[in-house]
């Protein structure tokens, strides 16, 4: 099982896939310090281990935080969340972008204007193996992403070196992805000789077309029903109804669920997301969809797959004989 942010656990037990602890824009919070979106460590640490705990108390475990260079990783703060809260925090490594790299990456590398080696997977392999930075916590999964303006160079190169660092170190992958993008990601992982079984496709949840994620299903990915709350996207009854129906068609063991929800982002506004998404939030899942899952015919044993079975299989668990684990706790809503 993998490093968190705490060091090694045997188990993840019930894990949401893809949220993020902090969104943070350092440039901004260097220069402008008396931003409105006030941060302050041990406050903004404190009230996210407080989110953390009420989620520990509807039975979620574990998180997988996905925020990677670009996202405003800044690790010694998710460390002091950790210290306040009994929630696994599973760290990322990768970079964020839908086009061109950071100028750090874009000017250097294989032809760029000053040339020389290609350091993303290097440093990729290092946040791994060595950890991020000088705080000895080790990042358990890869990160990357294309949107709307398909496979870029920039994002075919991010690509290539977590392809490159997965084939280094056996680190499972996530993408960022729009539909139909997925089918274009698993294509070029594929031919980069990554284990599809060890990738999840962002962000598929968005998607209602069944054709598609039964594709990307079959060539071997787990999908990332990873948006529960972002009803601007894809509302709720459509993302419970596509769950639902892949179920039914016994796919539940190729589904993870999230909420790609922050506890705090400097980039929001926080009222306003209140406002346009009150259900975009760590609780979402465990009070709202779990029990509308359930009365669409969902098993206990299908949500347990989703959210422990999958997991552990993801992040490398062999044993025939896994901890027994628990799903979140069945409310009578």
């Amino acid at each position: 099982m993998p490093e968190t942010v705490r060091g090694h656990v045997d188990d993840l037990g019930a894990t949401l896939m893809h949220e993020h602890i902090f969104g943070l824009s350092p440039e901004i919070l260097w220069n402008w310090p008396d931003i409105p979106e006030k941060w302050d460590l041990s406050e903004r640490a404190a009230e996210a281990a407080g989110k953390l705990d009420a989620l520990k108390a509807e039975g979620i475990d574990s998180v997988v935080d996905l925020t990677v260079v670009g996202l405003g990783r800044y690790i010694p703060a998710v460390q002091a969340v950790a210290e306040l809260t009994t929630v696994n925090i599973v760290a990322a490594t990768g970079l964020y972008t839908y086009d061109a790299l950071p100028p750090y990456f874009a000017n250097k590398g294989p032809g760029t204007l000053f040339g020389g080696p290609d350091r993303l997977a290097e440093f990729f392999v290092r946040d791994i193996v060595e950890g991020i930075g000088r705080t000895g916590v080790k990042a358990a999964m890869l990160k990357c992403a294309s949107d709307h303006l398909g496979m870029t160079k920039g994002c075919e190169r991010v690509f290539r070196a977590v392809a490159e660092a997965h084939r280094a170190t056996g680190t499972p992958i996530t993408t960022h992805s729009s539909q139909p993008g997925g089918l274009e990601q698993q294509r070029l992982l594929e031919s980069l000789d990554v284990d599809l079984s060890r990738v999840v496709i962002g962000h598929a949840g968005d998607s209602t077309d069944l054709d598609y994620l039964e594709e990307l299903i079959a060539a071997g990915s787990y999908l990332g029903m990873d948006r529960f709350g972002i009803d601007s996207i894809s509302p709720f009854e459509d993302r419970v109804r596509v769950v639902a129906e892949l179920c039914e068609r016994g796919h539940a063991g190729s589904m993870v669920l999230s909420h790609d929800s922050y506890c705090f982002n400097d980039r929001f506004d926080a009222e306003v997301v209140r406002r346009r998404h009150p259900n975009y939030h760590l609780l979402h899942i465990p009070r709202d969809v779990l029990p509308e899952l359930r009365k669409r015919g969902v098993t206990e044993e299908q949500i347990h797959q989703m959210l422990v079975d999958n997991p552990r299989r993801i992040f490398g668990w062999t044993s025939t004989s896994p901890p027994t684990g628990t799903s979140p706790r069945r409310t009578t809503s």
